[in-house]
């Protein structure tokens, strides 16, 4: 074990043998901090917080009371392997919220970046790759081997089915059932998952041009309505836009897919 001398740790917590602790990490009442865990500065566990199995939690990252992290994946094939769960800084992980460690058929780890919020009940299956910046709402889950890029947003009570991929600065309203790929800045909402526009609020606070913007558009217009099959078309706007945010999604939809891709209604 090794705790740095300014970490504070409440009399009643347990810290099992094997933990390390870092420098004025803070741990609140009845807490568990397993043997295989690792805490960077300046974490912080409110009360009834639990981080165990083979953990690394970065610097300045808080888990409210009652959220446990890394505990064993919710996989009938799980046999015992050793995995483990990887969380960025300065994360902020509420009250019940739960992330399992990786599986080893699904590359053995599940990552979550930084400037993270997991709201209240919040749910990040094994080996699921999470983002920076990504905000997931009250009770929103993720199921295995999800990719959720940077600045992407899920809404309250949402599901992603595993294997997804969310593209970056998309957004899921709440209440909605995700089963394939979404695109990057795609607005996806309603009970089954319908890709309804573009993300244009997350767009406009993210400062980009107006010019990018009027390219997006116009490329979420021809995806929908252009002529051809839908690859073909985005294979000709990938020929024919100069727009970085364009080309990304250009990039994302041509890529490989274990779910194929929500298309524009």
């Amino acid at each position: 074990m090794s705790i740095a001398p300014t970490a504070n740790i409440h009399r009643s917590s347990v810290i099992e043998p094997g933990a390390v602790i870092g420098d004025r990490v803070e741990i609140g009442p009845f807490c568990v901090v397993g043997a295989e865990v690792s805490l960077a500065a300046d974490v912080v566990l409110k009360s009834h917080a639990v981080v165990t199995g083979r953990t690394e939690v970065g610097e300045a990252t808080i888990l409210f009371p009652g959220a446990v992290i890394g505990e064993i994946p919710q996989d009938l094939k799980f046999k015992g392997e050793k995995t483990r769960l990887v969380v960025g800084k300065r994360n902020r992980i509420r009250e019940g919220a739960t992330m399992n460690t990786g599986t080893e058929g699904g590359g053995g780890i599940t990552s979550v970046g930084d400037d993270c919020l997991f709201m209240t009940g919040a749910h990040v299956g094994h080996d699921v790759q999470v983002g920076n910046r990504v905000i997931l709402a009250n009770q929103a889950a993720l199921a295995g081997h999800c990719i959720i890029a940077d600045d992407v947003i899920i809404g309250g009570l949402s599901g992603i089915h595993q294997f997804v991929r969310i593209g970056r600065g998309a957004i899921i309203g709440a209440v909605t059932m995700v089963t394939n790929d979404v695109m990057p800045y795609g607005l996806v909402q309603g009970p089954r998952g319908e890709l309804d526009g573009l993300n244009l609020v997350g767009l406009k606070r993210k400062g980009v041009e107006r010019s990018d913007i009027t390219a997006l558009r116009a490329a979420f217009q021809m995806l929908a309505q252009g002529e051809g099959a839908f690859m073909e078309r985005v294979t000709r706007l990938g020929q024919e836009t100069t727009s970085p945010y364009v080309q990304e999604i250009v990039a994302f939809l041509q890529s490989d897919s274990d779910r194929h891709f929500l298309t524009p209604k």
